[in-house]
């Protein structure tokens, strides 16, 4: 796996950026998506019910929007969106909600601060903040705090896999050792190395070598927890991010959990999204049945 991660040592940085800073492919068609995404959101919160940011901790973006379904017992998905750790809010996210809450699981849409007004490795803690926060308040809340599960896209795919990877009674001794059911890592940011090395993104990144390797899943991060994960990408995404989805799958797939690879075809870094919303996708029925799996081998057992 070594070299695997040192690669990188022999590219040129415009060859990074043609991978990561993807902004510079076609910057009119995401700002397109983005729109379409707010509109929709905005559509979804007048039909959702739902309580909006709910505050987790003491910075300006540590808020949380509470999506819930009908059935208290239901499982609940945490999602983090993306933007490199500089772009977007949870807002922005809302329309994803609603398939997952039409199909019986409620959804928390988890804003954290951005850089450079804050680190990665902040943005990492803002995020155990945020889980922390529904577990500690699942009856306030009307969840039931076993059957709690993340999902997030690019930066948002890296917040996920660190969450698998973090030592929870490190963090917090009053909190179970292995409580998220899994982990689905959409797009993710396995290697921070790479990003690092292009210039365009580390600008508000300021990220430094030392905090690449110590913000890795792949290097100092890696699951913590016998939970199954679905690792996604696009089929058309960046040779780059289709790697960087199989290095996490490759190194930490063992006999102790499943992490399954799953490549959606036929969409690229933004169009992976729109395929999680649809309910009719083999992408949405993944999953789906991966947050509803805990919960039918729980009732199985009864």
């Amino acid at each position: 796996m070594a070299d695997q991660l040192t690669f990188h040592e022999a590219f040129p940085e415009t060859w990074f950026e043609q991978q990561y800073n993807l902004r510079a492919h076609d910057p009119d068609y995401q700002d397109r998506i983005l729109a379409n995404w707010t509109s929709r959101s905005h559509d979804a919160r007048a039909r959702l019910r739902g309580t909006p940011s709910i505050r987790y901790g003491k910075g300006e973006r540590q808020t949380l929007d509470f999506f819930p379904c009908t059935s208290p017992d239901a499982p609940t998905l945490i999602y983090f969106h993306g933007g490199y750790w500089q772009r977007g809010d949870k807002s922005i996210y809302s329309f994803l909600a609603e398939p997952f809450v039409e199909g019986g699981s409620h959804v928390v849409i988890a804003g954290y601060d951005l850089c450079p007004s804050v680190t990665v490795t902040e943005i990492t803690r803002q995020a155990r903040d945020a889980i922390a926060f529904v577990w500690r308040n699942a009856a306030e809340l009307g969840v039931d705090r076993h059957r709690i599960s993340v999902i997030g896209h690019s930066a948002g795919g890296h917040i996920a896999q660190m969450m698998m990877g973090t030592d929870w009674i490190a963090y917090d001794p009053h909190l179970p050792a292995d409580f998220l059911t899994c982990g689905i890592p959409i797009s993710p940011l396995s290697y921070l190395e790479p990003v690092r090395r292009t210039t365009s993104l580390n600008a508000a990144i300021r990220m430094t070598p030392q905090e690449a390797e110590e913000q890795s899943p792949m290097i100092a991060n890696p699951p913590n927890t016998a939970a199954p994960q679905l690792v996604a990408v696009g089929g058309e995404e960046t040779s780059e991010f289709l790697r960087q989805a199989r290095l996490y799958v490759d190194a930490f797939t063992d006999g102790t959990r499943t992490i399954a690879l799953h490549i959606v075809p036929d969409v690229d870094h933004l169009g992976i999204i729109n395929r999680l919303a649809d309910q009719d996708s083999t992408f949405h029925h993944r999953v789906r049945a991966m947050i509803f799996a805990p919960l039918e081998a729980s009732h199985q057992s009864l």
